[in-house]
């Protein structure tokens, strides 16, 4: 088990950042100890870290399904410069930048990856992807999963077969709001009802009640 001052240097070395923000730090602790989890945190508040750090952390591969391509290519972009081996599969690249990425995700060259939902409709990119150890699967803007939610994406609702077939690696469900309604359909259609829910308010010191 990784210690929390491995986890700080982690985060100054390589992040650089000096603490934790909210829940973050309790956050990567239970993903690091294979758990599950629903995180609802407001745009801004750092849940990219959530999942980046165990990429770095711990061994394996970490792979995030999210459905905005230009938010994934920025995510990417920053990770790189971190020193991350990261990159995403998406509709946006040819053939052959799609062949080449999918050929080094096969020889485990990535430690974290984006892709849409949509790409396990590619049996290759299954394939090159059952290729690597996934430690942790994290479901980006989660609220899609639900047809409850305002911006329900139909391919969101295979993520629990994809899941079985991944052999169920702990998730980790992100977004920044959730009705219980919405709450309870993402842990039911991710399969993760035990999953520990973490709830981060927006920090606003310089207010006071």
């Amino acid at each position: 088990m990784i210690e929390n001052k491995k986890l700080k240097e982690i985060l100054k070395n390589k992040f650089k950042h000096d603490e934790f923000r909210g829940e973050q730090e309790a956050i990567i602790h239970h993903a690091i100890e294979k758990k599950s989890s629903l995180v609802l945190m407001p745009t801004g508040m750092g849940k990219s870290l959530c999942y980046q750090l165990p990429a770095v952390a711990e061994e394996g591969l970490v792979l995030v399904i999210s459905p905005l391509i230009a938010l994934m290519q920025d995510q990417v972009t920053k990770a790189r410069k971190l020193g991350i081996a990261a990159t995403a599969i998406n509709s946006t690249l040819t053939k052959e930048e799609r062949e080449k990425r999918q050929k080094e995700l096969s020889e485990k060259n990535y430690k974290l990856i984006y892709v849409t939902p949509e790409r396990f409709r590619k049996p290759e990119f299954i394939e090159a992807l059952k290729k690597n150890k996934i430690q942790l699967l994290a479901v980006d803007e989660a609220h899609c999963i639900s047809q409850w939610g305002h911006d329900f994406r139909p391919d969101y609702s295979r993520l629990g077969e994809i899941k079985a077939e991944l052999n169920n690696p702990p998730t980790m469900a992100l977004t920044a709001t959730a009705t219980p309604q919405v709450k309870k359909d993402i842990l039911a259609q991710l399969k993760i009802e035990d999953a520990k829910i973490f709830e981060t308010g927006i920090e606003r010191p310089n207010l006071a009640v």
